[in-house]
């Protein structure tokens, strides 16, 4: 008797660490919603007095960014997992076009960013892909004064782009043809915009302005494995706060994804929306 109740509590044990190791769509949509509502989950670093904490959840509406291209990628074994949010365009506040990405997951190497009197903890990275300078070398500078504004040179013939230069193409048909609308106001001589620059890279070469899996390893487990990278997807607006992320289907159908790691449990129903045309953005 005493052999069979040394093997029901090593049963037991068995049972509990594996219920503690294995992953489960309840705390996926747990920490998925406390993203949403901009809550720190148990796994940031503790909170010191002179730590503030963020946690950030992609937003396609965004006032300071025009939205040019989003994606989600998956990441995930038996016991870690990580959702990562993938979005860039050109933020008019920082004058430079962007990659952010917003970790979430149970193994996120949270980005640190230390002030004289604060030290800021988050989910959120930055990636610059045009920067201010290269905008500013570019940005039209005849003409009358609203002319100059965050539009680019004619003159123009190639853009850095993060360690590459890539040629520019100033016909704005071109642009037009992709549904990227050139402004008309104070644009007599229909002058590539800054965002719209952005966007048409997203619709001729995505892979320019697109986060490497170098970039996005630099806040998870360089071992975790990659499950997927989700291009088309269905978006429910950040600013729709009555509908958590584990109440819809996008967000049920990555849980699903993570904990069985299979790519084939992604079957959405609802039709994909995530593309910039489809989201005011940039506005403020």
């Amino acid at each position: 008797m005493a052999c069979q109740g040394n093997r029901n509590k090593l049963r037991d044990q068995q049972v509990e660490i594996e219920s503690a190791t294995t992953i489960s769509e309840t705390e996926i949509f747990s920490l998925l919603d406390k993203a949403f509502k901009g809550e720190p989950n148990q796994y940031y670093p503790p909170r010191l007095p002179n730590h503030i904490h963020y946690n950030f959840f992609p937003d396609l509406e965004d006032g300071y960014r025009s939205t040019a291209g989003s994606r989600i990628h998956l990441y995930g074994d038996s016991m870690r997992w990580a959702v990562v949010f993938e979005t860039n365009g050109y933020h008019n506040h920082a004058f430079s076009a962007m990659i952010e990405l917003d970790y979430v997951g149970n193994c996120i190497n949270y980005p640190v960013e230390n002030q004289p009197k604060r030290t800021y903890i988050s989910n959120q990275s930055h990636l610059v892909l045009i920067s201010s300078e290269e905008y500013e070398r570019i940005e039209n500078k005849k003409g009358r004064e609203l002319e100059n504004f965050e539009l680019v040179s004619a003159d123009i013939k190639q853009i850095q782009v993060r360690d590459k230069t890539i040629p520019f193409n100033s016909n704005s048909k071109d642009y037009e043809k992709l549904g990227v609308e050139i402004q008309d106001f104070d644009n007599p001589h229909k002058l590539i915009g800054f965002k719209d620059l952005v966007r048409y890279l997203h619709e001729t070469s995505p892979e320019v302005i697109s986060a490497t899996e170098e970039d996005i390893k630099a806040h998870i487990p360089y071992d975790l494995p990659k499950i997927m990278t989700i291009d088309a997807f269905h978006f429910n607006s950040f600013y729709d706060k009555e509908t958590l992320p584990s109440q819809q289907e996008t967000y049920q159908l990555i849980a699903k994804v993570i904990v069985n790691q299979d790519s084939t449990y992604w079957k959405p129903t609802q039709p994909a929306n995530n593309h910039w045309s489809n989201w005011e953005s940039g506005n403020l």
